[in-house]
């Protein structure tokens, strides 16, 4: 099977789009996989460590302050679809799966002309535009949330769930000694995705100091661009751990207990997964506030509590920990809850579409 993949601009693009990767090679040993990413975004990094063949196309998105500036944008797409067309008449793809972000409309667009099978996975709860455009032209749609299929044509759109779900149950657990952590007390792992939030940052620097009296860990991930600020912190309590960055997240993950972080579509994938109790705090600053849409499926069901990024402070936050955390029942709830709303064999199912699809020819 020769497969091409497109997926960009965040990792709650690029990893799923990994993730169903990795099932296509597992299944089928003799496939070619072919990445098209653009030039300048996360996924021209990651995706070539990798070892997959990377193609990159310069694409922006529009801009939606500076309309005058999507001439530019215009001209650039043009230029993106003459060469994605080469791209796709020499690699001779089965089947075009596109996975989110600006640079998979070129891509599928050019793949349906040219009469290809396309696949497109829209992770949110509330379709972008790339997708929404896309929708009436693929073959067929994988949601990750079941409320999405409203926004779909429901005769080709599949409950997938999200593909970063099988990818963290294959994990293995934590040594928590690595971190400097204790095996028998409870974890708190505090994440904002993975470049991190200056906000919450400038906001955890006043809370910090307010977990000394607390009985469990806290293992707090900045990002890469905030760590140094948090060095100059005199009075970081001994049961709080920060780093930078984790490289072993699904790992770290594996070892939580509950876990206060942001409500992109992968972290949902994951913490539903395997089950985690959440507090989520949704970025305020996405397209169609869609991540407090997103934590708002997991509040219902009692599977999460949502602190608004503007609401958060030391006494609301510690509160909210302490009230899962010292409540065995709250917390059976919760962690019950959260299990119950994960699909647990996402990139199976969607290996299942692809095949399905390049068989019928």
């Amino acid at each position: 099977m020769r497969v091409v993949v497109s997926a960009g601009g965040t990792g709650g693009h690029i990893y799923p789009a990994l993730a169903i990767i990795d099932k296509i090679k597992e299944m089928d040993k003799n496939s070619e996989i072919l990445y098209i990413g653009t030039t300048d975004r996360m996924e021209a990094t990651i995706v070539p460590k990798t070892g997959i063949n990377y193609i990159g196309i310069e694409m922006k998105g529009l801009n939606r302050k500076a309309i005058l500036k999507n001439f530019k944008v215009l001209s650039i797409y043009l230029k993106a679809k003459k060469k994605i067309k080469k791209v796709l008449l020499d690699f001779k793809p089965d089947i075009v799966l596109g996975v989110g972000g600006y640079i998979t409309l070129p891509v599928i667009e050019v793949a349906t002309k040219l009469k290809i099978k396309t696949f497109i996975h829209e992770q949110n709860s509330i379709p972008g535009l790339s997708n929404k455009i896309l929708s009436r032209k693929v073959d067929k749609i994988g949601v990750s949330l079941e409320d999405s299929i409203k926004y779909f044509d429901p005769k080709k759109t599949v409950f997938t769930g999200n593909p970063r779900s099988e990818e963290v149950i294959k994990a293995k657990p934590l040594i928590k000694s690595k971190y400097g952590l204790s095996v028998n007390k409870k974890l708190v792992l505090i994440v904002m995705g993975s470049l991190g939030s200056m906000t919450i940052n400038q906001k955890l620097k006043e809370i910090i100091p307010l977990f000394n009296k607390c009985k469990y860990e806290v293992l707090f991930v900045t990002g890469k661009n905030y760590y140094d600020e948090y060095k100059k912190i005199p009075n970081i309590p001994s049961n709080v751990k920060i780093v930078p960055y984790l490289d072993d997240m699904l790992s770290v993950m594996k070892r939580t207990d509950l876990m206060v972080t942001r409500a992109g579509a992968s972290t949902i994938a994951e913490i539903t997964a395997i089950g985690i109790p959440s507090i989520l705090i949704p970025s305020p600053y996405v397209t169609h506030n869609h991540q407090y849409k997103n934590a708002l499926v997991l509040e219902k069901k009692k599977a999460a509590i949502i602190i608004e990024e503007k609401d958060l402070e030391g006494n609301l936050l510690i509160k909210t920990i302490d009230e899962v955390l010292n409540d065995p029942q709250k917390y059976d709830i919760m962690k019950k809850n959260s299990e119950n709303l994960g699909i647990k064999n996402s990139s199976s199912k969607i290996y299942e579409i692809i095949k399905e699809l390049v068989n019928e020819g």
